[in-house]
């Protein structure tokens, strides 16, 4: 017979962050504050869409800084 393995409870995991529901986080900012949060490469959006969002961002934060290697 196997003991179960003992994990010890650390008095300070209460102040351990909680973690964030990021898709939730993103509605609530969209919904209270009109704020959009989006990766151009989102696979939810199809090429036109994508394409006017790297327009969008384009126009008002200039062009992506693309890494090398």
């Amino acid at each position: 017979m196997m003991a179960p393995e003992f994990r010890y409870r650390s008095p300070l995991g209460r102040f351990m962050p909680q973690t964030l529901d990021l898709d939730r986080l993103k509605r609530e900012g969209w919904r209270q504050q009109g704020l959009l949060v989006v990766s151009a490469e989102d696979s939810r959006l199809d090429w036109v869409e994508r394409q006017l969002l790297n327009q969008i961002a384009e126009r008002l934060y200039g062009k992506r800084e693309h890494a090398h290697g």
